[in-house]
């Protein structure tokens, strides 16, 4: 029998405030474990929670962004659960009643664009980290606890495991363009977990689903979703039944693995926060956030398009936010997108290094925008401009003045060039007399000996222009 998947994500990102979402503990990553946490976030008796008002920002432009609905009121809820790393015996989130929802992501692949529903954008508190084999202990670092968190609970509108990958790449995107999450899957500042099943296709009901959890790469996410398609239609084609649980992903071993039942399941007994009064969120407010909001990535491709830049070249430059402002800052320099845009992916971004909402590059952009000046005037040739370009990486120097020190200003004395085009052509009889009996193809030959004379100096066009007369002429 042929089946069809059906995959809902669940994606939590953390919200780049410099504060936890209830107490004024810094969010740093990487400090002593349990060196950022106060009464509050341990949930000491008698310590209230009081909320980030800029992590509500963050938490509304995201939702925003995904095209959500916003909730005028909302209400936060305890979430009753006991692991060693929630002090509380609870984690704040929303339920019944979160700040957002009915928002949507359109993924491309394969050329076609598809939308997919996201149910609901609410806040919440992270929690602790267990930490194990310490001495052969299990230790708790609650530095994490209390960490502003968004859940985005996508629909289930995804069909495989690359639409799964595809989404999350986009949902990423669009979150560290707006500057809300850095996107960093390996410190866990945005992770993921997957709900999958299969159903005959066809089949409009659905499938008995398996939650895959805590996966903290896009390659993991599709191998995960691949490996548990294809354990539920074994045991779909053998004649049994899937059981709903969660289940976790080895990449080792290339195997999901149950980790509890439906039985087993939480019974996590929401109720209201009894600390926290209703979030209001007036309509003023939310659209002075709204307007707050940088062009999206999907927006940025459009101008670039628009612009003639290929649709490859453009999405290599909306990957990050960071490659966006060093291009259009260019740009600002040098009016010409599409060989800006070139000229970035070919050369700039190899020695770009991104990190969080952060790039660097190893070269200026106004030292980017002087050396395509140069090659626009003719005053060297794009091969050169590849030289001056790795000349000035790492260092101040202006590519004017390394042509100049370097004596690479292309020669366009008409005079000086006819005579070597002539001495080349004598130098190269058969040749010549082949693209005079039309090996056209030739003409390259003829172009690359002129470069080798002029180290590569020779205008182009004009040495391709000398060229042609003296052969035809000949």
């Amino acid at each position: 029998m042929e089946y069809e998947a059906v995959i809902g994500l669940e994606v939590h990102a953390q919200l780049l405030t410099r504060s936890k979402l209830f107490c004024s503990c810094s969010t740093d990553f990487g400090g002593s474990p349990n060196s950022n946490v106060c009464p509050v976030c341990l949930g000491l008796p008698g310590s209230l929670p009081v909320l980030n008002e800029r992590a509500v920002e963050m938490a509304v432009s995201a939702a925003l962004a995904l095209g959500c609905s916003i909730r005028e009121t909302s209400i936060f809820a305890r979430k009753n659960y006991f692991y060693p790393d929630l002090p509380k015996g609870y984690q704040i989130s929303q339920y019944e009643e979160p700040f957002s929802d009915n928002g949507f992501l359109d993924i491309e692949l394969d050329g076609v664009t598809r939308r997919a529903g996201i149910t609901r954008v609410h806040m919440e508190e992270d929690a602790g980290k267990n930490v194990h084999g310490v001495g052969g202990d299990s230790l708790v670092d609650l530095n994490r606890a209390c960490v502003p968190l968004i859940e985005i609970v996508g629909a289930p509108d995804l069909r495989s495991s690359a639409e799964a990958a595809t989404y999350l790449r986009a949902l990423r995107e669009i979150l560290v363009f707006i500057g809300v999450n850095d996107g960093n899957l390996e410190e866990g500042s945005f992770r993921c977990d997957a709900n999958v099943s299969i159903r005959p296709r066809g089949e409009a009901r659905f499938g008995t689903r398996c939650e895959l959890k805590n996966i903290n790469s896009f390659r993991f996410v599709q191998r995960a979703i691949d490996v548990e398609i294809a354990r539920q239609t074994a045991i779909l084609d053998a004649g049994g039944k899937i059981t709903q649980e969660t289940r976790s992903f080895d990449p080792d071993t290339n195997q999901t693995k149950s980790l509890r039942s439906k039985e087993e399941a939480h019974d996590y007994r929401y109720f209201p926060e009894p600390d926290l009064p209703p979030l209001r969120l007036p309509a003023e407010f939310v659209e002075r956030v709204r307007k707050a909001l940088p062009p999206l990535p999907a927006a940025v491709r459009e101008r670039l398009l628009a612009a003639k830049v290929p649709a490859a070249t453009a999405q290599t430059i909306t990957q990050h936010p960071a490659y966006v402002r060093f291009f259009d800052d260019v740009c600002t320099r040098f009016n010409h997108p599409l060989k800006v845009a070139n000229f970035f992916v070919n050369e700039v971004l190899r020695g770009a290094k991104a990190h969080g909402l952060e790039a660097t590059f190893t070269v200026t952009t106004e030292q980017v925008a002087e050396l395509l000046g140069l090659v626009e005037a003719g005053d060297i040739s794009g091969k050169q401009a590849k030289d001056v370009f790795a000349a000035m990486e790492g260092n101040a120097q202006q590519p004017s003045a390394i042509v100049e020190a370097r004596g690479m200003r292309v020669v366009s004395d008409a005079s000086a060039l006819q005579a070597i085009c002539e001495a080349v052509v004598a130098k190269n009889p058969s040749q010549a007399a082949g693209f005079r009996s039309g090996k056209l193809g030739l003409m390259g030959f003829f172009v690359g000996q002129v470069m080798k004379e002029t180290k590569g100096s020779g205008n182009p066009k004009l040495v391709n222009e000398l060229l042609e007369r003296i052969l035809k002429g000949g």
